[in-house]
């Protein structure tokens, strides 16, 4: 997976944090959501219009930026 397809960076959009497909859902509300115990099923409930791709790309994100790798985006 791509995960520059579902992870998003707008410097005008949640204070440049990065979003899901350029919705203003971060990948920290989603990572949080995650630590907070909740399932995916649970998420996908709370947002409807996310898909299950994007919880595994805010992971995925997540996880590349906690083992200190670079993540190259286009800013918009």
């Amino acid at each position: 997976m791509n995960i520059t397809e579902r992870i998003t960076i707008e410097p005008d959009k949640m204070g440049g944090r990065p979003c899901i497909r350029g919705m203003r859902i971060t990948v920290g509300t989603i990572t949080g959501l995650f630590a907070a115990g909740r399932t995916r099923a649970e998420i996908l409930e709370l947002y409807p219009y996310l898909e299950d791709a994007d919880l595994t790309a805010a992971l995925n994100y997540a996880t590349l930026l906690a083992n200190d790798h670079e993540v190259p985006f286009e800013r918009a």
